[in-house]
């Protein structure tokens, strides 16, 4: 009886399911974590149910316990060895993470003990009677984080013991898994100074308070039976200082004693670890593996070519958990061949190259998809099995078919006459050489359409889209399902519009929408008119709390066969006197908010979807829409982690959005809109964008952006910093808005600031957007008032 064998039976004896990790004759495999919204949007719609007071917490905990459970067994079923728990969430794991260290602002009103939905729910929503907390992107992607507050008074105590209680309950299910945290020094490095606190205070400093929670949590998972625990410090990826990567050494110091009979996983993803990271990380003292994406961070094979420490574990992330895809076997088995020469076949975990989180979530449930083109993708479910399919093997269990199945859905993808347009390649190619701009400079323009636009000081305006009623979601579906007739559908959608340019007027809003009412999504409603794109029925992506995205599939070259925006945009501007923006998405965020063809650069995918915007805003101007917002919510999102790769990215981004509006006369205003990032430190690209107007987010960021200017950072174009927070149930009084508009005013002069929301009123009610911004336009005239009797 081999060793393998003995303590596969030991470990029986204890009930606990992971098995061969240690035989050298089992290939182990491991998913750094998966989607938690379920396949057909369960938790969302349980969520929903929760706040809106129809179900109980006990109805909401029941949906999430059911969702948990299939995830583990339809792991453990297809042979998965390291099992993630801890990765499901309510709303937000970093959010998870500020409850279990008990880290909860004052505001808050929480008084100890274990943190209920009332407490979590408030930090991520707020309420009635206070606001939210900041929420950014998580670092690359779209889906965003609830930023940690703290402060050198904060009381740290172990407030939350979900971690511990999902592995006790993997376990009664009869699955032992690797509970999953958010490492200590990424925790502290992705949160900000409390308000009040100073800007630089060092979050660092806390490293030492913060530890003794991680090790009662590492001492009940221990007592629980936990044989593994994963740390991810996906900061490790990011260009971190000596003093920032010195905590990391000292983090696992000092948690080495309590780590002690667990086997520690530190997982990195998103892209390469930098070569000083790489030694910091491969020289922490209690740790036995090390999790590195090998998709977007193809360079840290070098490093560990160059040398990986003898004994460890290495965690090949050969899986993109970013893209829908199917995976490469052949390459991804050449791959790890050459790594099991390195770090020897025992000490080899095929993985994903991150949580599975950003990717839809089961090709099962697209029975209506492309035969040729589903073939090409792999979803959260299916990558499960590619990763398993890779273990088993290089273990000498090769299933022929499969492997056979994926070589020929990769042939098909490189030979279909689908993916290449020849003209539209040529047309691209063309624009990489020159620069593409408008001819006047931006005060000029803003002279001109002020004349033609008549706008009062502090215009106001929204920022695109308006509530989304059950009745219209119900229209739209009907209308898909050829259930009612076009004549039908578009009488029902110029009544919305009619209603929503009523309700405006009657607000006194200068500047108006349409409200969007027939578009499902900001980037899926102009993909369906696009060619090269795909399209899913339940491809859902989480993005933030209950809210959630279906991307795109960009499988081809893009062009626009036909105008799309134009004939709503008449029909909306034909109802008022007022001006009415025409809505369309820009190029980059049509491109990060969509899983992107890897067969070609992205900058050339973008290049492409800026022709085919550039074609829509000439048509919007000849239909006489004179104000088109062209929204690049996502650009900062697509900034690479690395400094060293900014540039390059920033100066095709902003190129694409410049040759969308390149060719429009001066009285044409260009508005654009961001969102929910940090964006002090790319202000010169958002300027070098030369929009006449930019809205963007501030409320709930507390403000930050108004530092850049107040730093001495020049803006001459329009803009609208945010004026509430439009993700937040909550309605702001008038004299809140108007502190804000003041606080604006301090930094920006009154002639170039527009005051709006911080972003689009689609998951709103309309009990909460009218009462808004009825108060939002009373406190710009309010102040309007106050800036002519100042004069």
């Amino acid at each position: 009886m081999s060793i393998c064998v003995i303590f596969t039976l030991v470990l029986k004896e204890f009930k606990i399911l992971v098995v061969g990790i240690w035989c050298n004759r089992a290939m182990a495999s491991h998913i750094v974590g998966y989607p938690r919204m379920g396949p057909k949007r369960e938790l969302k719609f349980a969520l929903e149910s929760f706040w809106d007071g129809k179900s109980s917490a006990d109805d909401l905990q029941k949906v999430a316990a059911d969702l948990r459970s299939s995830i583990w067994k339809q792991m453990a079923e297809a042979g998965t060895k390291l099992i993630p728990s801890n990765t499901f969430s309510y709303y937000d794991q970093v959010l998870d993470t500020t409850a279990m260290l008990g880290a909860v602002p004052p505001r808050y009103g929480w008084n100890g003990g274990e943190i209920g939905f009332d407490v979590y729910f408030s930090m991520a929503r707020g309420n009635a009677s206070v606001p939210a907390m900041e929420m950014t992107k998580w670092f690359d992607t779209n889906y965003h984080y609830i930023v940690p507050e703290l402060g050198p008074d904060v009381k740290f105590t172990y407030a939350s013991h979900k971690a511990v209680n999902e592995y006790k309950e993997a376990k009664a299910l009869g699955v032992d898994t690797i509970p999953v945290l958010v490492g200590p020094v990424s925790y502290l490095l992705l949160s900000k100074p409390a308000k009040g606190v100073e800007k630089s205070f060092s979050l660092l400093s806390l490293l030492d308070k913060i530890l003794p929670v991680y090790k009662e949590v590492v001492a009940e998972l221990k007592a629980a039976g936990a044989t593994w625990i994963q740390f991810d410090e996906p900061k490790l990826v990011m260009d971190l200082s000596a003093h920032e990567l010195q905590a990391f050494t000292a983090a696992y110091s000092d948690l080495e004693g309590s780590l002690s009979g667990l086997n520690v996983l530190i997982e990195t993803y998103f892209a390469d670890v930098p070569a000083e990271a790489y030694s910091t990380l491969t020289s922490l003292k209690g740790v036995t593996g090390f999790g590195f994406d090998l998709v977007r961070g193809s360079k840290t094979l070098d490093l560990i070519k160059g040398g990986f420490p003898s004994g460890k574990y290495l965690f090949a992330g050969v899986v993109d958990g970013r893209n829908i895809w199917a995976n490469d076997l052949a390459a991804s088995i050449n791959l790890l061949q050459g790594l099991e020469g390195i770090v020897g076949k025992d000490k080899l975990v095929v993985s994903t190259s991150c949580s599975l989180l950003h990717t839809a979530v089961d090709l099962a449930n697209e029975p209506k998809l492309d035969k040729e083109i589903k073939s090409w993708l792999a979803f959260a479910a299916q990558k499960v099995l590619e990763v398993n399919a890779l273990a088993k093997s290089l273990t000498g269990q090769r299933d022929e078919a499969y492997f056979a199945a994926n070589a020929m859905a990769h042939a098909s993808r490189k030979s279909s006459p689908r993916v290449v347009n020849q003209a539209v390649q040529e047309a691209a190619a063309a624009l990489k050489g020159s620069d593409h701009r408008r001819l006047t400079n931006v005060s000029a323009r803003l002279e001109a359409q002020q004349k033609k636009l008549n706008l009062p000081i502090l215009p106001t305006t929204t920022i695109g889209s308006f509530p989304q009623t059950m009745d219209l979601r119900r229209v739209r579906r009907e209308y898909k399902a050829k259930k009612i007739s076009e004549d039908d559908y578009v009488k029902f959608i110029k009544e919305e519009i009619n209603s929503v340019v009523k309700i405006q007027e009657e607000l006194d809003i200068d500047v108006l929408v349409h409200g969007e009412p027939e578009r499902n999504d900001m980037v899926e409603y102009f993909g369906e008119q696009l060619s090269g794109f795909a399209f899913t029925a339940n491809g859902w992506v989480q993005s933030y709390g209950s809210r959630c995205v279906k991307p795109p599939i960009i499988y081809g070259d893009v062009s626009r066969p036909k105008a799309m925006t134009v004939f709503w945009s008449s029909m909306a501007q034909s109802m008022t006197k007022r001006p009415m923006k025409g809505m369309l998405t820009g190029p980059v965020t049509i491109l990060n908010w969509s899983f992107v063809r890897n067969d070609q650069p992205r900058f050339e995918t973008c290049y492409q979807i800026a022709l085919a915007i550039k074609d829509e805003v000439e048509d919007l101007e000849k239909a006489g829409i004179n104000v088109i917002q062209i929204d690049e919510a996502a650009l900062r999102e697509g900034l690479p982690l690395r400094k060293s790769e900014h540039a390059f990215y920033l100066d095709w981004a902003v190129h694409s959005f410049r040759i969308t509006n390149c060719g429009v006369q001066d009285t044409t205003q260009i508005h654009t809109h961001m969102c929910y990032s940090n964006f002090n430190d790319i202000i010169r690209s958002i300027i070098d964008m030369d929009a006449d107007v930019i809205t963007i987010e501030n409320s709930r960021s507390d403000e930050k952006l108004l530092s850049v200017f107040r730093e001495g950072v020049k803006y001459g174009a329009g803009i609208g910093p945010g004026v509430y927070d439009i993700h937040s149930p909550r309605i702001p009084s008038t004299e809140e808005i108007a502190d804000r508009i003041k606080k604006m005013l301090a930094v920006l002069e009154s002639n170039i600031l527009w005051v709006n929301p911080d972003c689009g009123l689609k998951t709103r009610k309309y009990t909460e957007v009218k009462p808004a911004l009825s108060n939002m336009v009373a406190a710009a005239k309010t102040l309007r008032t106050e800036l002519a009797n100042a004069k």
